[in-house]
């Protein structure tokens, strides 16, 4: 069997799973795990250093033309010739959309079998990894899979519970600018570490949100994580938030409650990379209950005066 994956999360599971020796095909956004992949999907702003406020115009411009960011490489599609192709609807901006990915097969003398992957919370992410299983014949390999992860989050869970710790007043960007509120599975995430975003958008999209709101709200601790940025690009815009009117004012900022994190803990729906980030999260909002590991410690920082002197440069 054959499987194309044009959506990096289902990419990340399959890997995480072990089945990758399935697997012929990937999108230029896939994990490090699939690097010698061909990369069957490719993306406009690919390879490119834009803005935020500069990617955001592009998308826009896009939608009002009904245009995607994204195209397929139909010569090396039809030279794969897939038995099951996995894409999703969550976001087109993220990822190439099942309408692209059916436009594209429809070429193919071959037509392969689409699997649509478009969770709303959490719990629908779970299932998406018995879904991918299931498809290639596999479903016992995920249920092992996800009774690793469940295990990890009843812990944090459990912790939480012993320690009496009050849930934190939360919220997490997911762009800059303009400012987005979360949606879907991570307000989800938030709950599971100890936290409540009242700015978010459970199991729905995210949305513009008002600096006013945010500064009406008052987090007391903030989490940046820009969608398809790691910390280090974050940082890069972070004098974006500094310029804001009351920005001093916000207990986060007061108390020192500013974090960057890395993207793919959140807006990238593989399961074991959303449970990486409820442990980040547990660790940002309880620090004297939760410790990061080797892995997840470098997913994640303190905002702190030594980078803000860094994005001065």
């Amino acid at each position: 069997m054959k499987v194309v994956s044009f959506l990096p999360a289902a990419t990340k599971m399959i890997y995480d799973m072990g089945l990758q020796e399935y697997l012929y095909g990937v999108t230029f956004e896939c994990p490090k795990e699939a690097a010698a992949q061909p990369k069957v999907v490719r993306c406009i702003l690919e390879g490119k250093n834009y803005s935020s406020i500069e990617i955001d115009r592009i998308f826009s411009a896009s939608k009002a033309q009904g245009k995607s960011l994204y195209w397929v490489d139909d010569e090396l599609l039809e030279s794969i010739a897939p038995d099951i192709v996995f894409t999703q609807d969550v976001c087109e901006v993220c990822n190439i959309d099942t309408v692209c990915t059916e436009t594209a097969v429809m070429k193919l003398s071959k037509i392969p079998k689409l699997v649509p992957l478009s969770p709303n919370n959490l719990k629908d992410v779970f299932e998406c990894a018995i879904t991918i299983a299931k498809a290639l014949g596999k479903e016992e390999v995920a249920l092992k899979y996800l009774a690793k992860l469940q295990k990890e989050t009843d812990n944090i869970l459990d912790q939480l519970r012993a320690n009496k710790a009050p849930l934190k007043r939360v919220m997490l960007m997911e762009w800059i600018e303009p400012i987005y509120n979360c949606g879907h599975w991570i307000p989800f995430q938030i709950a599971a570490a100890g936290g409540v975003d009242m700015l978010s958008n459970p199991a729905g999209d995210s949305i513009v949100t008002s600096w006013e709101k945010v500064v009406k709200y008052n987090p007391e601790v903030l989490v940046i994580a820009p969608c398809g940025f790691d910390k280090e690009r974050t940082l890069q815009e972070i004098t974006l938030l500094f310029a804001k009117s009351n920005w001093s004012e916000l207990d986060a900022v007061k108390n020192n409650q500013i974090y960057l994190a890395d993207f793919d803990m959140f807006t990238q729906p593989s399961i074991g990379t959303l449970v990486q980030g409820i442990q980040a999260l547990a660790c940002m909002f309880h620090p004297e209950i939760f410790k990061a590991d080797d892995t997840t410690k470098g997913k994640f920082s303190r905002l702190s005066e030594s980078n803000i002197l860094q994005s001065s440069f």
